[in-house]
């Protein structure tokens, strides 16, 4: 098989995949109830797959990869409260200040091996975090950003208090967002990135430039961060200096863990996984729900570490063997 063929097999959509993303949109005329909680997990999906695009295909290691969630929150709850409320000129320029962000950092994050790299990424969201907090005038500091009034989605379709709208955005914004990543990582570009994680020096021998790759996918990937960031903000009309604190860049790592890293569609199951485990167990059992939450994941971690990434993933694979 050529590597042309290969691409294009990588590529094919499956009927499952078909079906998932009807069912997805389907959700949107579910009746009234449902919404909000879905559209916590459509974000929580897209933040997902944006760190799946820097761990799972270019092995960068990442413990502050809220620090691009935050940026693009304020900024489209900037741009909504002092520039104008329309939702898609504040996902724009979301999108646009998490890209810089993610670029004028990727420089500090290819220096040093994981550790590091740990180091730098967390390091990166705690300043950017006390730099939020010591800027009240325009984040709101420690009482957030305030007085955000967004404005009705493509001119027509108010942001109701049920979230049908809100879902409706985030799932269509997850979609598009998803198809650009499926033909990033099916691409030429996608392989290379994949033989850098294996074995950085030999892609380096073969020609591959990794350091403009990494540079690449690392300000992709916080381009993505920004975005979901946007949808919290513009859909909960509200940002808090919590977008950016640790919590978030456990909460989205420990999503991917459950679903599996490098599948796209890993981010996404884990993220419908952990936080439906959330919402059940936090109702459930609101004393314990975090050692029901920290028994699941050892056991998954357990069960499914063998092959293709681990979580769900790996789990399956082991079940069908």
């Amino acid at each position: 098989m050529s590597a042309v063929d290969g691409l294009a097999r990588r590529a094919r959509w499956r009927p499952i995949e078909i079906a998932f993303w009807l069912l997805a949109f389907a959700a949107i005329f579910l009746p009234s109830g449902k919404h909000l909680l879905l559209n916590e997990v459509a974000i929580l999906a897209l933040f997902a797959l944006s760190l799946d695009l820097i761990l799972g295909y270019a092995g960068i290691v990442s413990l502050g990869h809220a620090a691009f969630f935050g940026t693009g929150a304020y900024a489209a709850g900037i741009l909504c409260k002092l520039v104008t409320p329309d939702p898609l000129a504040g996902m724009a320029v979301a999108i646009a200040a998490a890209a810089i962000a993610g670029f004028v950092t990727s420089f500090l994050v290819l220096r040093g091996s994981d550790l590091t790299r740990l180091m730098v990424t967390l390091g990166a969201a705690l300043v950017l975090h006390e730099v939020a907090n010591a800027l009240p005038q325009w984040t709101g500091g420690a009482d957030g950003l305030q007085g955000m009034s967004v404005g009705p989605l493509l001119g027509r379709f108010d942001f109701d208090l049920y979230g049908r709208t809100a879902y409706a955005y985030s799932v269509t914004t997850l979609f598009v967002l998803f198809l650009l990543a499926r033909l990033v990582v099916n691409s030429p570009f996608g392989l290379s990135l994949m033989a850098i994680r294996c074995n950085t020096l030999r892609a380096s021998a073969l020609g591959v430039p990794v350091n403009r790759r990494l540079v690449a996918v690392y300000t992709l990937a916080a381009a993505y961060a920004g975005a979901a960031g946007a949808l919290l903000a513009q859909t909960t009309a509200y940002v808090s200096l919590e977008v950016l604190e640790f919590q978030r860049s456990a909460d989205v790592l420990l999503a991917l863990i459950i679903g599996g890293v490098g599948w796209l569609y890993g981010g996404i199951a884990g993220a419908v996984i952990f936080r439906i485990l959330q919402d059940t167990l936090s109702s459930s059992a609101p004393q314990f729900w975090m050692f029901w939450m920290g028994l699941f994941l050892v056991v998954l971690a357990l069960v499914g570490r063998e092959r293709l990434g681990g979580g769900v993933r790996g789990l399956l694979a082991r079940v069908r063997r």
